[in-house]
């Protein structure tokens, strides 16, 4: 009878098992415009919420799970990014923006506390602790670069009503911090093979970081199907990167770009002033041959652990390219093509590796890449180290959809905004609409060295319409020991975040962010030479002073017939002796020049 139980709680736990795949990931290739490369690796892991709260940790590392725990910290969102995204030639944001974070270092997350001051220290806590563990200097999130959003961000887990009543969310940026290697080991750590195997094993540090654009994301929050009564932690790692074909195929012993020969240039033979002499190059995303190896500098090694509801292995790799373009890949994979579906995956095998080539094509065609719902760019205006302004441009390229959003700016304590020259202009419409522009504004203003500047606002911009967003602030002066040691290179802003809203309330949809580029800010910088002028000069009268006084007072003095060994007589008669040899020699030459 024991066993027949045993054998039937062994069978639920196999269902339960299968019922649920605890690690899935996926890489998704899409070539861009001017010979780019789209690279999106997914990587999802989840745990049954009881097992997290037992510390019961599987494919969830502990030393994650651990420190979330400690901080009660129920949602975390983590971003390392750099470079810019550039949506007039690329189009949409991969993930509708959501993993993509601002320059920097970003971090937001739910935190579970009674009161304001209990959920900072819990923050400052998490923040502490994922500093140590990624390498960053997240523990520079202090009060001055935290905020407290009220509409940008809403929670993607599951919470029950009794919880969030007790949630507080936390925001902070780390717009100044330099994305590297260091940052990228511990991310792989986290992943069950390490980036030994899997599509992880083509994340190297050199072709990340010689990326054109590039963020990494972590996001961890609780789910709770519909189908299922049980809970689940979900944690999802991303990395995105568009890496420049022909950069990315140079060799590492010769990688200085030489020009073309005049035999290898594909032109476009179809120009009128096309001739022997004069030639009008294709787009090279369609003209160029590339290789997973030549790309990312090795193929992948074998499969990790990727199964579906029912044990199967998943597909690892897709990549959307038309349907009649031809793809090589090595022996052991499997590929599941549909003319309906646009990406083509493929499954890898667990023990060998597998490669994928795009050959050269001579079809032209293209996957359309969905254009922007909104473009934003953000920059400084005025002139002089008192005053300054922010120009904020919004362009909504629909001609019979308005657009609605929130705009979300933080500031630094330093940098004083008026609240009075805030102004959303019309430049440019077609329609004659007068409607507001701003239709609400949260704001929250900055203390000296305490917090900063919190400025959020509810925003519509009409069809076919450019939106001009400016105000004024006020450069503050800072002490002298608060200046970093590139003092003359500035301070950095952090990017504005918007969030897009839903034009339609029936059906919620998948919030979709836009952040524009970080700013840089001179301040009034004092000239640090001369109090290095000053404590060189001071401390060399100091030495002097001291040297003399302390000469005197611990120097003996005694007589010259008191050394024992000593003969006056015979030092008189050197000295006679020198100056007599320098008298003749004076002399000497005296005569000689008569």
């Amino acid at each position: 009878m024991r066993r027949f139980y045993s054998f039937l709680l062994y069978l639920l736990l196999v269902a339960f098992a299968v019922a649920n795949p605890e690690y899935d990931e996926r890489l998704s290739l899409e070539p861009l415009p001017q010979g780019s490369l789209l690279a999106s690796f997914n990587f999802k892991s989840n745990t049954s919420l009881q097992s997290f709260e037992q510390q019961h940790f599987k494919y969830i590392p502990r030393s994650l799970g651990q420190i979330l725990q400690h901080a009660k910290t129920k949602e975390l969102h983590l971003r390392f990014s750099s470079g810019r995204w550039d949506a007039e030639s690329w189009g949409a944001r991969p993930w509708g923006g959501s993993k993509e974070g601002g320059t920097g270092v970003e971090l937001w997350a739910w935190v579970e506390a009674d009161t304001d001051e209990e959920a900072f220290a819990r923050w400052i806590t998490l923040n502490h602790a994922l500093s140590g563990l990624f390498c960053a200097s997240l523990n520079f999130i202090d009060s001055t670069r935290t905020t407290r959003p009220s509409m940008t961000f809403e929670p993607l887990g599951d919470h029950s009503n009794s919880s969030r009543s007790n949630l507080h969310l936390l925001h902070g940026t780390l717009p100044r911090e330099v994305v590297c290697t260091e940052n990228l080991t511990p991310f792989l750590k986290l992943l069950p093979c390490k980036g030994k195997a899997g599509i992880s094993s083509l994340l190297d540090g050199h072709k990340l970081f010689d990326a054109s654009w590039q963020t990494m994301s972590i996001d961890v929050r609780p789910v709770c199907p519909r189908e299922s009564s049980r809970c689940i932690v979900e944690m999802e790692q991303t990395v995105d990167m568009v890496l420049d074909i022909e950069r990315s195929k140079r060799p590492h012993d010769n990688p200085i770009p030489r020009p073309v020969p005049t035999e290898d240039l594909i032109c476009d033979t179809t120009k009128s002033y096309s001739s022997s002499d004069t030639c009008y190059p294709l787009d090279a995303s369609t003209t160029q041959s590339w290789s997973l190896s030549e790309i990312f500098g090795r193929s992948i090694t074998g499969s990790c652990l990727a199964t579906d509801i029912n044990g199967d292995s998943t597909e690892s790799v897709c990549i959307n390219v038309p349907y009649e373009h031809q793809i090589d890949t090595s022996q052991g994979s499997i590929e599941h093509k549909d003319s309906s579906k646009k990406p083509r995956c493929y499954i890898l095998s667990s023990s060998e590796p597998f490669e994928m080539t795009l050959p050269q094509q001579d079809s032209q065609a293209v996957v359309p890449r969905p254009a922007p719902r909104l473009y934003a760019s953000r920059s400084f205006t005025g002139h002089g180290q008192e005053r300054g302004g922010v120009q904020t441009l919004l362009t909504n390229p629909s001609r019979d959809t308005a657009i609605s959003f929130v705009y979300f700016e933080t500031l630094p304590w330093f940098m004083k905004p008026y609240l009075h020259t805030l102004k959303a202009q019309l430049l440019y419409s077609l329609s004659a609409s007068e409607e507001d522009i701003i239709t609400s504004i949260y704001y929250r203003p900055a203390l000296d060295r305490q917090r900063g500047t919190q400025l959020e606002s509810v925003m519509s911009v009409p069809p076919a319409s450019t939106v001009r967003l400016t105000y004024d602030f006020e450069k503050a002066i800072l002490r002298y020991t608060e200046y970093p040691p590139d003092a003359n290179r500035g301070f950095d802003v952090a990017p504005a975040v918007i969030r897009l809203l839903s034009n339609s309330s029936d059906a919620p949809s998948k919030a979709v962010y836009i952040r524009t580029t970080s700013l840089l800010l001179s301040l009034p910088t004092p000239d640090f030479s001369m109090p290095y002028n000053v404590i060189i000069l001071t401390s060399t009268v100091m030495a002097l002073a001291f040297g003399s006084i302390y000469n005197l007072l611990v120097r003996r003095f005694v007589g010259a017939d008191e050394v024992e060994g000593f003969d006056l007589a015979k030092l008189k008669a050197r000295v006679k002796g020198r100056l007599s040899v320098l008298r003749d020699r004076i002399f000497d030459r005296g005569k000689k020049t008569q």
